[in-house]
């Protein structure tokens, strides 16, 4: 279980590069055993990907990695790596390419439309390609992120508590830039209407206990952030 990990380091040093590549090996680690094959020279995408931390990782296990976010916030390391800036909501993202693993990490909240994410993703994966989604759903304990766990209050007043104690300048918006989202409703529409097959689901911190994610409702209070294999299908239903 790493959650004990994350959580000591984002106490003593918030979320630093350091905090991000222990979630990308913890996660590297659950594919492998998930049956990814990271094969010499295999292609993937970092999409999403921020300061590019999880592509370093598998940069480093041999991949060829494409990066792509709405700005390029790549790290100095990185600096001239294959890069495309997109926005997920508005551009046709299905150009970017086809890959062996795309990773969309800690993305799907912020998209106000996941829905068309999550039916257009497959055109980004080769035949025998995976997709590895996770993100903080909403009624989980981190799920209005720096004005949690006043979230439960709601998406308006939540932050305006949060807001009136605290008097610090607070980033994330709800619909604006962090949407509800809720585990069953994802489930549910990657196997009614998406060319995605749920290969395994756990809680993304702590993987040993992948039943929690099989849970209704429950799943949508103790699930901290929800991580999910999916892989193209075969052919479409």
């Amino acid at each position: 279980m790493i959650l004990p990990q994350l959580l000591w380091r984002f106490a003593r040093h918030r979320d630093d590069a350091e905090f991000y590549r222990l979630q990308a090996t913890d996660a590297i680690r659950w594919l492998r055993e998930r049956g990814v094959p990271f094969t010499p020279g295999f292609t993937a995408l970092d999409l999403g990907a921020g300061h590019g931390v999880f592509g370093r990782e598998l940069q480093q296990l041999g991949a060829r990695v494409t990066y792509a976010d709405e700005k390029n916030f790549l790290m100095p390391e990185l600096l001239g790596a294959p890069f495309h800036p997109v926005n997920l909501d508005q551009d046709d993202f299905t150009g970017l390419g086809k890959f062996d693993l795309v990773i969309c990490s800690n993305v799907l909240e912020h998209l106000s439309q996941p829905e068309r994410f999550l039916a257009q993703g497959h055109e980004l994966l080769t035949p025998d390609g995976f997709l590895y989604l996770s993100w903080t759903n909403w009624l989980s304990p981190w799920g209005g992120h720096e004005f949690s766990p006043w979230h439960y209050l709601g998406t308006t007043l939540g932050p305006a508590v949060y807001d009136r104690l605290t008097r610090r300048p607070r980033f994330h918006q709800p619909y604006r830039n962090l949407f509800p989202t809720y585990i069953g409703q994802v489930l549910a529409f990657l196997r009614n209407r998406s060319q995605l097959d749920v290969v395994a689901a756990a809680p993304r911190y702590y993987t040993e206990f992948p039943f929690l994610v099989a849970c209704p409702v429950v799943r949508e209070f103790v699930t901290w952030n929800c991580g999910l294999l999916l892989r193209r299908r075969c052919s479409p239903r």
